[in-house]
């Protein structure tokens, strides 16, 4: 019986130990590859994460529809990336990045919170194509802003016929543009500031984090400029294969996330003050405004539509009002 009970513990101490030698690999996507603040961030996440018995090991990646790819075909067992293109593994998390859902860093930063809160772990749990997917963790990309060639194309009756970059995995990128009447030229994360810079097109909206990256300012030099209007919003997702990370994995996972943001926002704040305050263009006031309708009458259409989810539509519209008490559309229902 002793020697029965014996062989039982060494099993059961060799399991545990398996379990927290057992490595997983994580893609991770930066546009800067290694020398990015984001993968910076997952280093850190890295480290921790052997407090909660995994062993991770990360992979940089500054091509994110490989990152993507990779972790479809089972090389990875999770993948950092944008949410627009994380959707489709978790539409609520995903949804964070609808289309002016979400108009300062300040909402972003509830919005954000309240998706990481522990009362949300059956929302972050997902089953696609008999796959489980598991948000593990969000973080600030940063606030998307119109840049254009010529600043004088500062009204969206002036931008009728030009050609806007858009990412083509992101359906409701496409539905805003077609409806303003622009020329919508699918584009990948990797392409769509090149495009841009060489005259493809006329406009594309990107965060500042891309700014420098990127390169953008080579595009708007020569009369060009960045509208200080955001359109969208850019977080990134780490979704994970739940079954491959110990239990509770992802629950720490995002309870850790949620420590990270102050300072997420901060290094967003700090690339937003670096470009250069003569190409910020303010709007006036009545066309952010009206464009602010237009952008809650397409987010109310994807969501009818099946492409944003319904709870999250109606915590940015609680954050937003929050914030911005007197909105116009704080005394609207429809979200």
């Amino acid at each position: 019986m002793k020697k029965g009970l014996f062989v039982l513990s060494v099993l059961a101490s060799m399991g545990l130990m398996n379990q927290v030698q057992a490595k997983q690999t994580v893609c991770v996507f930066d546009l800067l590859g290694k020398a990015g603040d984001t993968f910076k961030v997952t280093e850190e996440w890295a480290v921790m994460a052997k407090s909660w018995q995994a062993d991770i090991r990360l992979i940089p990646y500054q091509d994110e529809a490989k990152a993507q790819n990779d972790f479809d075909a089972g090389r990875c067992d999770a993948v950092y990336m944008t949410s627009m293109r994380a959707r489709k593994y978790n539409r609520f998390a995903g949804s964070i990045d609808a289309i002016g859902g979400v108009t300062s860093n300040h909402v972003a930063q509830k919005a954000i919170s309240f998706a990481l809160d522990k009362r949300n772990k059956r929302r972050l749990l997902a089953t696609v194509d008999n796959q489980k997917y598991e948000v593990a963790g969000i973080l600030q990309f940063g606030l998307a802003y119109v840049f254009v060639h010529d600043r004088n194309l500062n009204t969206i009756e002036k931008a009728k016929g030009k050609k806007f970059a858009y990412l083509h995995y992101d359906v409701a990128q496409k539905v805003i543009v077609d409806s303003l009447e622009m020329v919508s030229v699918p584009s990948e994360i990797s392409d769509f500031v090149k495009k841009f810079n060489s005259n493809q097109v006329d406009v594309i909206a990107a965060p500042a984090y891309a700014y420098k990256p990127l390169e953008i300012e080579r595009g708007i030099a020569s009369g060009g400029a960045m509208f200080s209007f955001p359109v969208v919003n850019i977080t990134g997702d780490l979704i994970i294969r739940p079954e491959k990370f110990p239990t509770n994995f992802g629950i720490r996972s995002r309870e850790w996330f949620v420590t990270q943001l102050p300072k997420s926002f901060a290094m967003v704040k700090r690339l937003e003050n670096e470009i250069p305050a003569k190409y910020k263009l303010k709007l006036p006031k009545e066309d952010e405004v009206r464009y602010q309708q237009i952008l809650r009458d397409g987010r109310i259409s994807l969501t009818k539509q099946g492409v944003y989810d319904p709870i999250m539509m109606s915590v940015l519209k609680r954050a937003r009002c929050t914030v911005e008490r007197t909105s116009f559309e704080c005394s609207l229902g429809g979200e």
